[in-house]
């Protein structure tokens, strides 16, 4: 049995840095195993779902120019602020529009910033930020393109140009079957039931170990508490003997004493 303490789990990819380090191979790891807790799901149940589970996260930055000028002369620039607005309402088409409707997507732009702080400036340069969530690898790259696409497509219609910089993060994370029903099982052991997940749109980086190991990921219930990441969390320490119980469990039937 390997503990794994998964370091910058958070943006920072620490599975994908220690698959690349070989920890599979030099401690003969053959399944893996991880556990969240969820808030909104009753302490001490459990949650898992095979296959695609937690989406892959991408990023994306966009530099949108045209020519800055005065306010009152709009005739004269060419407004990078209309030119982004139009942006950021054609890129919800790639879900509206682009995807199948039974295949999730999600482009959220999070940031929009000017160049110019001024009143009665329109300014040359207006820079987007966000991300894309995806529960699928066609998704993904229809997503990145569309992406684009777009992005060139708006500038050059208000005479502008666009620049994209698209940046892969952490791939969909996928349970397998074999391994979930085994986790499922386990739960249903500990707690007496183990409901079906739903699909998750946020990113989860034991994805990258789940490409080098079979295994499975499943959520235990946090309570009616606030959601993770927001500044209100707390982890509910009555969801430790569920949890706990569950770990032992796992052991005690993958690796029975000879």
């Amino acid at each position: 049995m390997v503990v794994i303490f998964q370091p910058a789990e958070e943006g920072g990819g620490g599975g994908k840095e220690m698959c690349d380090d070989g920890m599979m191979e030099r401690w003969g790891i053959q399944e893996v195993y991880g556990m969240h807790n969820w808030p909104g799901k009753p302490v001490g149940s459990f949650a898992i779902r095979p296959g695609a589970f937690f989406a892959a996260t991408d990023q994306f930055d966009i530099e949108l120019e045209g020519k800055g000028g005065h306010a009152a002369k709009p005739q004269e620039t060419v407004d990078t602020t209309v030119m982004a607005a139009q942006t950021v309402m054609a890129l919800q088409t790639i879900a509206s529009r682009n995807a199948d409707p039974v295949d999730q997507v999600v482009v959220s732009v999070t940031s929009f910033e000017t160049s110019s702080k001024a009143f009665n400036v329109i300014p040359q340069k207006v820079h987007l930020k966000g991300t894309v969530r995806t529960m699928s690898h066609g998704m993904r790259d229809l997503a990145e393109t569309r992406i684009k696409e777009i992005c060139t497509g708006v500038a050059a219609t208000f005479g502008g140009t666009a620049s994209v910089a698209y940046h892969r993060g952490y791939p969909v994370m996928v349970n397998h079957p074999e391994q979930t029903e085994f986790a499922a099982e386990v739960a249903r052991k500990v707690s007496g039931a183990c409901e079906d997940a739903p699909l998750v749109m946020g990113g989860e980086d034991f994805a990258f170990m789940l490409e080098e190991r079979p295994g499975a990921y499943i959520l235990v219930g946090n309570g009616d508490t606030a959601m993770v990441h927001h500044p209100e969390y707390n982890f509910n320490d009555e969801a430790i003997p569920a949890g706990c119980s569950w770990w032992a469990e796992i052991v005690e039937q993958r690796m029975p004493a000879a």
